[in-house]
């Protein structure tokens, strides 16, 4: 189920912000990294995880010792040169999902807070909701790795 606040009919979905469920926990979503840095009151400086649908989109950026780690890695975040990274083709369900290539996320929640759904419904455009509804989880494995080693950071 999609949740509109506009009746336009999506017009520039790059500059929207979503509220979904990802493959971690519930998120916002966005190509628009300073409308997600205005939502959660943090420095536009400060970088979001940027989430790719396909690992095809970031083979070159990739270490080719670590290739077959991040193929098969899941609800793991990767950071290469201090620029986080996701793959994550779970959006089979939406096609407003599977239509963006990449996207920046972020948990949706106050900073130092859990998930609130009424703050995320004022702050969102668009809710995109399956019949399991929207429900925090844990967050995402992140690991720092380059050529020669990989170091866990949570």
């Amino acid at each position: 189920m999609v949740r509109c606040k506009s009746n336009t009919r999506f017009l520039n979905i790059k500059s929207l912000v979503l509220l979904t469920q990802t493959d971690t926990t519930v998120g916002f979503i966005s190509q628009n990294n300073s409308k997600l840095s205005n939502i959660k009151s943090r420095p536009e400086s400060k970088p979001f995880i940027k989430v790719y649908n396909s690992l095809s989109l970031i083979k070159s950026r990739v270490p080719k010792s670590k290739k077959k780690l991040v193929r098969r890695a899941k609800k793991t975040t990767f950071i290469i040169k201090n620029k986080a990274f996701r793959v994550d083709s779970s959006y089979k369900n939406s096609q407003i999902l599977r239509d963006l290539n990449w996207h920046y996320s972020t948990s949706a929640n106050e900073i130092g807070k859990n998930f609130n759904r009424d703050f995320c419904e004022h702050k969102t455009d668009i809710i995109i909701e399956d019949k399991y509804g929207l429900h925090e989880l844990s967050s995402s494995k992140l690991l720092k790795i380059n050529d020669y080693k990989i170091r866990s950071l949570r």
